[in-house]
């Protein structure tokens, strides 16, 4: 059943694979009164599926764990019988048609954003899913060939916000520089200067941008891109974006310095509002050194608000009451605020 309130932020919470730690970080996550107080939560999934988690789980863990009676729970393929951390080709083809119905069911109005627990890649496949993961998913029943993963963490330490956004995502590292152009950097500099605007409300964003290549090319001798094109491409975004401040191409191993400053140490240092890292791990890397239970990606470019924990499906943890629920309480706020934004805006 679903409970639709106007006055507050609807949002649909995805199980994931049921066989993970899905059930656990969800359950652990809406134990926080918080929620219920902001948002009205349905999680599109199993209700057996969460009644195991409880079952087996509240006597393990120190950490509460909502009851599952009191939830909202869209009810949809029951597993009455499976094993913690035992994924398989019916628990891949339930997390995709979790996804699917919530897609659906945000896309008709019933919500105005989804926070997607994890889900494996490999069982997808095995289901007859091809997709590389949610995020491509999400684009295209959306409908949307213009999106964008970033990651967005708040410092424990400092309050300071890191936001990194990926031109390139899963690709071997080899294809990286061929899959690097101008057309690509103009998008996501687009994507990623809007996102900051609207749902983080820096009307005049700092964006830092990674350089390819060790010392950035170092003129050349170290690579060639930025030389040949990146540099040239940078100087016509200022044009195109005068009250943006775009820096870079920074080194890459000197471009995280700032940022670990104002993670760990001085929320005030003079940094950037968002990054944009050229390919996958020369974003997460950093970010998740920093931030490796506080991350969350969430999907820019999509016509609702999409968060996600920055972590995995842990098959090898699942069951066990000790997974941590903290980029799943990130995402669940992330996706509050995110929302509650972008109404705002609509108001005015």
């Amino acid at each position: 059943m679903i409970f639709k309130h106007n006055n507050k932020i609807n949002l649909a919470i995805t199980l994931g694979d049921p066989a993970s730690i899905g059930s656990e970080v969800i359950l652990k996550a809406l134990a926080n009164p918080f929620f219920s107080h902001q948002t009205e939560i349905t999680i599109i999934g199993s209700r057996c599926c969460l009644e195991k988690a409880y079952h087996d789980l509240h006597n393990k863990t120190k950490v509460n764990l909502v009851h599952p009676e009191i939830l909202n729970i869209f009810d949809m393929i029951t597993f009455p019988d499976f094993n913690w951390g035992e994924g398989n080709i019916h628990t891949g083809k339930a997390s995709f048609l979790y996804l699917e119905k919530a897609i659906e069911l945000t896309l008709g109005g019933t919500f105005d954003g989804i926070v997607t627990a994890p889900i494996a890649k490999s069982l997808w496949q095995k289901a007859g899913y091809d997709y590389p993961g949610q995020t491509e998913v999400l684009a295209k029943k959306s409908g949307v060939d213009k999106f964008g993963m970033m990651f967005v963490a708040k410092s424990p330490h400092t309050g300071w916000i890191l936001r990194t956004l990926l031109a390139t995502t899963h690709i071997p590292l080899k294809a990286v520089a061929d899959s690097l152009n101008p057309p690509l950097m103009n998008l996501k500099l687009d994507l990623l200067i809007h996102t900051l605007r609207e749902d983080f409300n820096l009307t005049n964003p700092h964006i830092a941008i990674a350089g390819l290549n060790p010392h950035s090319g170092e003129d050349g001798k170290l690579g060639t891109e930025e030389k040949e094109w990146l540099n040239d491409w940078l100087e016509s975004a200022r044009k195109r974006y005068p009250q943006a401040k775009l820096t870079g191409l920074t080194p890459p191993d000197t471009l995280w310095v700032k940022p670990a400053q104002a993670w760990y140490h001085d929320p005030n240092i003079a940094t950037a509002d968002g990054f944009l890292a050229l390919y996958h791990d020369q974003g997460l890397i950093p970010v998740k050194s920093m931030a490796f239970d506080q991350a969350i990606n969430t999907t820019i470019g999509l016509p609702f608000v999409r968060t996600s924990p920055d972590h995995g499906t842990a098959f090898d943890i699942a069951g066990q009451g000790i997974a941590n629920a903290s980029s799943m309480i990130s995402a669940i706020e992330l996706a509050i605020e995110l929302c509650q934004n972008r109404k705002l805006k609509q108001v005015k």
